[in-house]
């Protein structure tokens, strides 16, 4: 018999949130392919949006929002849709972390989250 993975679905990581016309906006994603729920900082040169790295210099080492669903820019900048400001409540075992980061790099990303007024619990 086949086995069926299912994966994840575009806002499958949120829990609540005020209204959705204010928490989410359209951004444009730079680089990668990502999935929904992955934590995203902004590059400050071009205020596109890339995956969320606690080791960069660029912008993105700080966490500012959450894309809702899959976004490949692989071959250039692609639109999306992300969750930028709160209030609203995310689950934390949905959130996706581009590398391996350190639980204090974690840490560090939730409470960034937290000052947008996005709630990880």
């Amino acid at each position: 018999m086949t086995t069926l993975v299912e994966g994840t679905h575009p806002g499958g990581f949120l829990v609540w949130e005020a209204f959705r016309d204010y928490t989410r906006e359209t951004i444009t994603v730079a680089a990668g392919t990502l999935e929904p729920g992955t934590v995203l900082g902004k590059i400050t040169a071009s205020g596109k949006y890339a995956a969320h790295d606690p080791a960069a210099v660029d912008g993105t080492e700080t966490a500012v929002a959450v894309l809702w669903g899959k976004a490949d820019a692989s071959t250039g900048d692609a639109p999306a849709v992300a969750v930028v400001r709160g209030p609203a409540i995310v689950n934390r075992h949905d959130l996706v972390f581009a590398g391996t980061p350190s639980e204090g790099e974690i840490a560090a990303a939730h409470a960034a989250l937290l000052a947008a007024g996005i709630l990880v619990r």
